[in-house]
Parts: C-alpha cells; sequence; structure tokens
C-alpha cells in the first residue's frame, strides 16, 4: 500500500475550494494543513512560482520552499520549468500539481443493470473504462466480490501509481466508509472501505452516490458553493452543498428525499410500502412504467406531473438553505423539458418570489460519468485536501 498523503484521513470530502485563513489550525495538524493548501491552490489556480505561492496561501517562502519539496518527493507536484523572463532578475521556476504523477480508480454503483469503472486521472478525464454485471439484487457477498474483481481490472489498467479507489455507492454512508444501508445493494453495516483496503491493498474512500455526485458539479462542473443536486435512476436522492461543504446530517441521511410523500392525493405505490412517494413518481422505472402506459398526448402530462412533486419536494429546501441552483443528473429525455419546466413553476409558486424566482434548475453537463468522476474528487479530497 501507498503511503498515505499527511492531509489524508481528517480531510472530509467537500472540504472548502479556497481554505479559510485564519481559522485555528493546531500545530501537530499545520503541516497537513498547509500541504493541502498548497495543493488546492494549484490545482486550481494552475502553475505558478514558490513565491506566488507564499504570496496567495499567506505562508512563508520558507515554508512553501520546504513543503514543495516534499511535495516533489511524492509526485504530487512538478517543477515545470522557468517563467518566461519580464524584467530584472533570474526567472522563476514554476510548479504546478503532477497532473501525470498519479491515477485515480472511480466505481460506480448506482446503476440498475451494471457496476461502472474508470480510470481517471487528477483532472477527472477518464482513461480507461470497465463494467461487470450486477449481481442478484441484495446478494451483498456478490456485490463485493463484484466490486473486488472491477476494482483489480482498473488497477491492472492504470498507466501511473494509484492515489486511491473512490467508490460511489446507494444507501447511507458514514465518514468512515461504512455502508449503514443499502437494500438495494444488500448491505448493512458494512466496513466497505476497510474491506476493499484489505482486499485491494491501496487507499480506499466511500461516498454515497448523490454526494459524490455534487461534488463532482462542484469541482469539475460549473456548480457554485451552494447547491443542490438531484440524482434520478433507479431511485431517488441528493446531494446538499453549502459553503462549498457537503452536508451529511446527524444520521448521515442528508439528501435521502426519494421516501418523501409529495402531496395529499395518494399517488402510486412505493416499494417503501407508502403511497406517493417521491420515489414513486420520480425514479427512472416508475416514470418509465407510466410514460408506456400513455397514450403520446398524454406524455408530456405523466412528465409534468412528476416535475410538480419534485417542485413540491425541494421547495422547503430552497426556502431554508436559501439555495441559488437546482441540479438534475439523470436520463435527459426524462428530465430535460416539460419535467424541468414543472419543476421551476412549482418551486417559484411555493417560494418567496423576492429571493427565489432567480433558482436555477439545470441538467448537469457531466451526463453518466458524474458518479465515477465524483468518485475521483472523493479521492482527491480524502487523500490530497483538495476539491
Amino acid at each position: 500500500m501507498e503511503p498515505h498523503a499527511g492531509t489524508a484521513a481528517a480531510t472530509a470530502p467537500g472540504a472548502d475550494r479556497v481554505r479559510r485563513r485564519g481559522a485555528k489550525v493546531l500545530p501537530e495538524h499545520a503541516r497537513s494543513h498547509n500541504r493541502s493548501l498548497l495543493l488546492q491552490t494549484l490545482f486550481h489556480d494552475g502553475p505558478m512560482s514558490r513565491a506566488d505561492l507564499a504570496r496567495i496561501s499567506g505562508l512563508t517562502r520558507v515554508t512553501v520552499s520546504d513543503l514543495i519539496a516534499e511535495l516533489i518527493g511524492d509526485r504530487y507536484v512538478a517543477e515545470l520549468g522557468v517563467r518566461e523572463a519580464s524584467g530584472p532578475g533570474k526567472p522563476a521556476i514554476l510548479v504546478d500539481i503532477d497532473r501525470a504523477g498519479h491515477q485515480i480508480i472511480g466505481i460506480d454503483l448506482s446503476g440498475p443493470g451494471e457496476f461502472l469503472g474508470a480510470v481517471l486521472t487528477l483532472d477527472g478525464e477518464i482513461v480507461e473504462r470497465r463494467r461487470i454485471a450486477h449481481p442478484a439484487a441484495g446478494d451483498g457477498e456478490a456485490a463485493v466480490e463484484a466490486v473486488v474483481s472491477l476494482a483489480r481490472e482498473l488497477l491492472a489498467a492504470a498507466t501511473a501509481p494509484v492515489l486511491g479507489v473512490g467508490v460511489g455507492t446507494p444507501g447511507i454512508v458514514n465518514p468512515a466508509g461504512t455502508v449503514l444501508s443499502a437494500p438495494n445493494v444488500g448491505w448493512w453495516h458494512l466496513p466497505l472501505r476497510g474491506v476493499l483496503e484489505e482486499r485491494l491493498g491501496v487507499p480506499v474512500l466511500v461516498a454515497n452516490d448523490a454526494n459524490a455526485a455534487a461534488l463532482a458539479e462542484y469541482t469539475y462542473g460549473h456548480g457554485g458553493d451552494d447547491l443542490m443536486l438531484i440524482k434520478v435512476g433507479r431511485g431517488v436522492g441528493s446531494g446538499l452543498l453549502t459553503g462549498g461543504r457537503l452536508m451529511l446530517g446527524s444520521h448521515f441521511a442528508a439528501g435521502e428525499f426519494g421516501h418523501v410523500t409529495v402531496g395529499t392525493d395518494g399517488g402510486p405505490p412505493c416499494a417503501c410500502g407508502k403511497d406517493g412517494c417521491l420515489e414513486a413518481w420520480l425514479s427512472v422505472p416508475s416514470l418509465g412504467e407510466r410514460l408506456a402506459a400513455a397514450d403520446p398526448l398524454g406524455r408530456e402530462g405523466v412528465l409534468r406531473d412528476a416535475g410538480e412533486r419534485l417542485g413540491i419536494a425541494i421547495a422547503p429546501i430552497v426556502g431554508a438553505l436559501d439555495l441559488p441552483e437546482i441540479v438534475l443528473s439523470g436520463p435527459s429525455e426524462l428530465l430535460d423539458g416539460p419535467l424541468a419546466r414543472a419543476t421551476v413553476e412549482t418551486l417559484r409558486a411555493r417560494t418567496l418570489a423576492e429571493f427565489h424566482d432567480g433558482v436555477r434548475v439545470r441538467m448537469t453537463e457531466q451526463g453518466q460519468d458524474i458518479v465515477l468522476r465524483g468518485a475521483a474528487v472523493v479521492v482527491l479530497s480524502g487523500r490530497l485536501g483538495v476539491s
């Protein structure tokens, strides 16, 4: 197993993109904090000199030089050569994240028919893809074996040292990487991170799939510091970011709103036993069934009805958290169009116009790779403190 970087375990996914200065840092944590600060700056701002880093970070030049030497030794940073001279004096040597020095394995367990995996660069570009059939629903042991098999294929396909394996899974996941509940996969209180690290021999980070998707939108997409990403697939879930930080909740279940009842008029039966859950209106299987039963003229009504239910569900969240942006992730042929428009109309009708009429509802531009790329961000954040 490659040694963990000094920032690794203490940094939760979704740490501030630009770390707050002036926050009190304990002496024993200062070095890892400062390493993360330099890596974060380079990751988002690109190549610069050590003097630039000292000025932007507020660290002394001696500290910056010492840390950069350490990061170069760890192959996290590389010297790129001298900056073009613009005046008298010795030209500065530029440094940057060593973007080719490591790769990341991302795994997405949220699909209905198969598990997806990829080798990614630190910038979230996919180098190699693999997939494996989804085991029988609820067979937790077979699911673990499938993940191990997929990860081993990807590790063999990597062409650079692997920074870590990131897993985006349905269900409730705590920060230690234990899946508290994922009925569709057959996992309850499974220490997935520990199991995979023991089997694979590399660092592993595990997150809820919708949370991973929200991080991907924040780091690699166009997401701001405050957003809600709604992931629609076999189920319905969401990831919430406020102030650039991922909200987990007191039971690590923030964003699990698929089984919130939307309306008092009954509604379709849900797998959980209730009627009218959001998931029963909006999940891909539920929508597909109702669309298949509708005539061509009724299809738009089905989509608008689902969009209205989504608007009912998210209006209180937008009002409570003052969110400016809702991002939809899922099949664009279902979500982008009448459904999204009905969501916006309902949202505006149910929130305070003065503040929330400008709330933006849009599709992600990252397509079906969003959880894979989010899994890469989980590794970047957990291993290097970068998001």
